[in-house]
């Protein structure tokens, strides 16, 4: 039987690749072919049309919108989450099996539907898939202009900003830059810095808005989604509102797409009409009716944020560190991520410092543990922690998905522990970060770095003597069984 498969999450960093090798290791043993597409951060390497079009069923392992699925048009389709393409991989093939020898025997281009039809997911399932495309396509501008920013005051100085924007600085009154090309004489190399990351910043919430409607109503949804996202940033709405004007696009727009029209008006309404209205719509709610509740909301967050401080702090570290470690890339680490990048937004440091502790803490955590007991993991989970140390180092909490994805039951309460422990430090220790992703390699970016490498060092501990702990404890019988066919020394 030959399959071919995509698989796509929403950072595109581990997730999707360790769903695709699941995909490939588990088609391979069952005696299939398999070419599998992923659909990553750094872009995807399309499947050849021949190899589609010999294909028996597809597979779709993913959390966001897969790109043109109209390729698989007329193929079975077996979908699930990326969890699902890693954990249960055996199962998907074995369904798209199914499905292929359950298809007739022939089908004509011809005869191909607009669209593959995949099973029907629940309002809460779409919801999240609408969510994560939005959060997929707004992390790299996330990433780059972050730390952008942060090496501009790093290198240019704490008054970099009001270089470039204007204010008082330590008594020194500086003019705001009107024209950007003037930035390089007035404020140096680093006053251009500072200025390409905060436009690449600026644009977070109308990427996030944008690609929310797109996860819904295709790319007619872009649009009034980047629109309504503008203004949820103009009127002070943040990313509640980012998120509410994204949502509200994609459902007007799939209104929109439901009105029947004939042939002749077809694309006039494609064209024309749905983008003047979606966009309209979009903008008039966003200004006269939702905005202004949602700006004073988010306001109230940002306000309560600052005000935390002492136990309160550390206690949102905590929480935040917990649910960092908790799915490990899945979309409950993504709200304490984008916690932590509001936070950042707005001018508090620490949350973002927190976060990105607890999110280093499970890869390292746990490839400490291959080091301290490796008896007690697979000779695969050892081979995974070699790479889980280079991986959690660099703030790639996914690094942990292959002990994961093998004995969630003992692994996720470890990465918990540490995540919660390393959140809980890095509050207490006041350290702050201005860049929004780099792990280690943007410690001198770090405000208390020391603290910063405590709260790691102590996370990673944590996790490493909790996983071990309940290893002992319970021992599975794939680890014994590893054991046993180990060679004494």
């Amino acid at each position: 039987m030959k399959l071919v498969a995509v698989t796509s999450c929403p950072t595109g960093i581990a997730h999707t690749y360790v769903a695709a090798e699941a995909l490939e290791q588990a088609a391979i043993a069952a005696g299939h072919e398999i070419q599998v597409e992923t659909q990553g951060a750094a872009g995807a390497e399309a499947l050849d049309p021949a190899v589609i079009a010999a294909a028996d069923a597809v597979i779709f392992a993913a959390d966001v919108d897969v790109r043109d699925k109209d390729r698989f048009a007329g193929k079975p389709i077996v979908s699930g989450g990326v969890k699902r393409g890693i954990n249960h991989a055996a199962e998907m093939v074995e369904e798209a099996v199914e499905k292929a020898q359950a298809a007739p025997a022939s089908t004509a281009p011809a005869a191909m539907p607009a669209a593959p039809a995949g099973p029907k997911l629940g309002p809460g399932a779409k919801l999240r898939l609408w969510l994560m495309t939005g959060v997929s396509y707004m992390l790299p501008f996330v990433a780059a202009g972050g730390i952008l920013i942060a090496i501009a005051f790093v290198f240019g100085g704490a008054e970099i900003a009001t270089k470039v924007g204007g204010g008082e600085f330590e008594g020194v009154t500086y003019e705001a830059i009107a024209n950007p090309t003037d930035i390089l004489a007035q404020a140096g190399f680093w006053g251009v810095l500072f200025y390409i990351g905060g436009l690449a910043f600026s644009m977070l919430v109308p990427i996030l808005a944008g690609f929310i409607a797109y996860g819904m109503a295709d790319r007619m949804g872009i649009a009034p989604g980047v629109v309504g996202g503008l203004i949820a940033v103009a009127v002070g709405a943040g990313f509640l509102g980012g998120l509410v004007a994204g949502l509200l696009a994609g459902a007007i727009v799939m209104a929109l797409k439901l009105i029947k029209a004939n042939q002749a008006f077809q694309g006039i309404m494609r064209i024309v009409v749905i983008p003047l209205v979606s966009v309209f719509a979009v903008g008039f709610i966003m200004l006269v009716v939702v905005g202004k509740p949602i700006a004073e909301a988010q306001s109230w967050l940002t306000d309560w944020l600052a005000g935390l401080s002492g136990v309160n702090a550390v206690l949102l570290g905590l929480i935040l560190g917990a649910m960092m470690g908790f799915d490990l890339g899945g979309p409950v680490n993504k709200v304490a991520y984008l916690f932590g990048v509001g936070a950042l937004a707005s001018g508090d440091f620490t949350v973002m410092a927190a976060v990105m502790a607890a999110g280093m803490v499970p890869p390292l955590g746990l490839a400490l543990a291959t080091v301290v007991r490796g008896k007690l993991f697979t000779q695969a989970e050892r081979q995974s922690g070699k790479a889980a140390w280079l991986l959690g180092a660099s703030f790639i909490t996914e690094g942990a998905i292959p002990f994961a994805a093998a004995d969630p039951l003992r692994v996720i309460p470890s990465t918990m522990v540490g995540g919660a422990v390393a959140g809980a430090l890095s509050m207490a220790f006041d350290a702050s970060l201005r860049a929004p992703h780099g792990g280690i390699w943007v410690i001198g970016l770090i405000g208390n770095p020391g603290g910063f490498l405590v709260a790691i060092l102590a996370g990673t501990a944590a996790t490493c003597l909790c996983a071990i702990a309940l290893k002992t404890a319970w021992r599975s019988t794939a680890t014994a069984a590893d054991e046993a066919a180990m060679p004494v020394i």
